[in-house]
């Protein structure tokens, strides 16, 4: 009988050698040279192919996040160096290879050097973040190193132009192909440098990697890396890399791309004008009337701590106080007149003369006193009688007793 000590599913296999192969450096990264079969291009932007030799064959996928590596179209019977890594599908159980590069066969040494300065530059820090200028929104020159033909510097030209004619182009005509493309690029760089530009595109056409390799080689990255100017590298088609689109403070991915990131939309500077144009309006009118405002809190302010004021206040309080007393006099008075009426009549009721004026006279003797009664004076005496209308002088004759009532007086 088998004594059956370890047993594994499918999917921990496969994971076990999927992590087997991650652990393996050189499946990491290698180039592999074959030929292209079965080659398919996927709608979601995959690309699944068949690497071959007289040998073998290998499953070969490159996802669409990895193109950029791929500068040309792949069709059946193409030569070709594919360059990535070796993984397990864990799935299916099928390691395959993840390509990251793809180039045609005879460009391979050149792709080795460039992956080989690509690390020892990256290594040396010249591809940090750290060390990017940032690009320049407005601008009034803008230098250019390229060569004088070709529709590279027409692009730029015109695209330039069109999105703001005040733009000054200053052009350094480059060598940008063959063995004197290097020191001409570089002398370029500098001279541009010297004049004072405000950004720099430096780059050319598309063209195999042959035509693009000035662009990667040390001298000309030390040139960029060493410029004060900021640069805007655009080498050839969006496909292509070079050293310099790593060390440059910005990559476009074609010429015409990278007039657009160096020139700012004069329509959009004269929006954001206009733009703060009003709002700083709105802000000015929103400030006046808040100091009108409170130039309206400080006038009442003032008026209500003015002397001026002041007086007016006590005036109408003086004024109203006056009023008040006149009323006050005046019903006082009207109360002392009807009392001094009621007085009057009164004193009418009592006064001689007014009883003279009713018909009565008022009697006195010689020494002015009343005589009220008959007692008061003799026969012969000489008396006065007082009327409403003068004085009798009269002299008594005779003293009569008082007369008896008439029947029916009472």
């Amino acid at each position: 009988m088998i004594e059956i000590r370890n047993v594994y599913t499918v999917g921990q296999l496969n994971s076990y050698i999927k992590n087997m192969f991650t652990q393996d450096y050189l499946l990491q990264r290698l180039f592999v040279k074959g030929e292209v079969s079965n080659c398919k291009y996927h709608s979601s932007g995959h690309i699944y192919f068949t690497l071959k030799d007289s040998r073998g064959t290998i499953g070969c996928v490159m996802f669409a996040g990895s193109r950029s590596g791929l500068s040309f179209r792949m069709s059946e019977g193409q030569q070709v160096i594919v360059g990535g890594s070796v993984d397990v599908y864990e799935r299916d159980g099928k390691y395959q290879l993840y390509a990251r590069q793809i180039m045609l066969d005879g460009s391979g040494l050149l792709y080795e050097k460039f992956e080989m300065l690509k690390r020892e530059l990256e290594e040396s820090g010249m591809f940090s973040p750290e060390y990017k200028q940032p690009i320049p929104r407005f601008i009034k020159t803008l230098g250019v190193v390229t060569a004088d033909t070709g529709a590279a510097v027409r692009d730029i030209i015109q695209i330039a132009g069109r999105r703001n004619p005040y733009v000054q182009i200053i052009l350094y005509p480059a060598i940008v192909q063959g063995e004197a493309a290097v020191p001409s690029i570089v002398r370029g760089i500098r001279a541009l440098e010297a004049f004072g530009v405000d950004v720099m595109i430096v780059g050319r056409g598309g063209g195999s990697i042959e035509d693009l390799w000035a662009f990667n080689e040390r001298e000309v990255a030390q040139a960029v890396f060493d410029c004060s100017v900021p640069i805007i590298s655009a080498v050839g088609h969006e496909t292509d890399t070079t050293i310099i689109d790593f060390v440059a403070d910005l990559r476009a991915p074609t010429p015409s791309a990278a007039a657009e990131l160096a020139v700012t939309d004069i329509r959009d500077i004269l929006g954001e004008i206009s733009s703060c144009r009003e709002a700083l309006s709105k802000r000015m009118q929103r400030r006046i009337q808040e100091e009108r405002a409170h130039m309206r809190q400080a006038e009442l302010r003032l008026k209500l701590a003015s002397p001026v004021s002041r007086i007016r206040e006590r005036k109408m309080t003086a004024l109203s106080l006056e009023g008040r007393l006149q009323e006050r006099m005046e019903r006082l008075l009207e109360r002392r007149r009807s009392k001094l009426a009621i007085y009057i009549e009164r004193m009418k009721g009592l006064s001689p003369l007014e009883k003279l004026n009713s018909g009565y006279s008022y009697v006195e003797d010689s020494a002015g006193h009343n005589v009220r009664s008959v007692r008061q004076v003799r026969e012969g005496q000489d008396i006065t009688v007082r009327v409403k209308d003068g004085r009798i002088r009269a002299k008594v004759v005779r003293i009569l007793p008082p007369e008896a009532p008439k029947a029916g007086m009472c």
